[in-house]
């Protein structure tokens, strides 16, 4: 048997991201580069290489693999792309995003994610990443536009402001639904006056809240 260096549970996880439709090399490369474990709670670390959400701090979750790849490969990144991320959480998806693009900007309402996530990232020397406590809702204007947007949180609708904020050619992936209960991923192309939506999966995300926490 060939040593690949990786332990089983890691070969799997990568096996699992193809069976299911994954098939873009520079996001599956990504998704082997970057250690899971390092952004999952220690009670829970075990589980990491499982394609399975998990609690994190603050009430929320580090999404599916096959989720983050997903919406990852659905936002057709290139390179010199500055991209948005509204809801940092563990900062998984952003270390994805890091590995795939020039800039990242990341927002989180949780001081405690946002701190931890801020460390996480540095000590795997992602330093392309800036993780911004703030309300994704409600951005400030000089924070200018960006190529791709990702919502890692549910809305029940797509905030304009969001849209407005996408540079022309620009994909915004957002969960679009309830709060509570199942959610549609929805993918926005902006092509000058146009704005194409299109409707991909179901999804379950946890809502996306105005402000910033006042606690945590």
């Amino acid at each position: 048997m060939i040593d690949t260096g990786h332990p089983p549970e890691q070969m799997q996880f990568q096996l699992s991201l193809r069976r299911r439709g994954i098939s873009d090399g520079r996001i599956l490369r990504a998704m082997e580069e970057v250690p899971r474990d390092r952004f999952i709670d220690p009670a829970d670390r075990q589980y990491a290489w499982r394609d399975s959400a998990l609690p994190i701090s603050c009430g929320q979750t580090i999404s599916q693999p096959f989720v983050v790849a997903y919406m990852t490969e659905q936002l057709q990144l290139e390179p010199r792309h500055r991209v948005l991320e509204l809801g940092t959480g563990s900062g998984y998806q952003a270390a994805i995003l890091a590995k795939l693009v020039r800039d990242v900007l990341s927002v989180e309402r949780y001081r405690t994610l946002a701190d931890a996530a801020r460390a996480r990232l540095e000590g795997l020397s992602l330093y392309n990443v800036e993780v911004m406590l703030g309300d994704g809702l409600n951005l400030s204007s000089n924070l200018g536009s960006f190529d791709r947007i990702i919502v890692t949180a549910a809305v029940e609708a797509v905030p304009q402001s969001l849209i407005d904020r996408l540079d022309e050619g620009g994909i915004l992936i957002a969960p679009v639904g309830p709060h509570h209960g199942v959610q549609t991923l929805v993918r926005i192309r902006k092509t000058g006056e146009t704005i194409e939506h299109r409707d991909l999966v179901a999804v379950r995300f946890v809502p996306a809240l105005p402000g910033i926490a006042r606690e945590l």
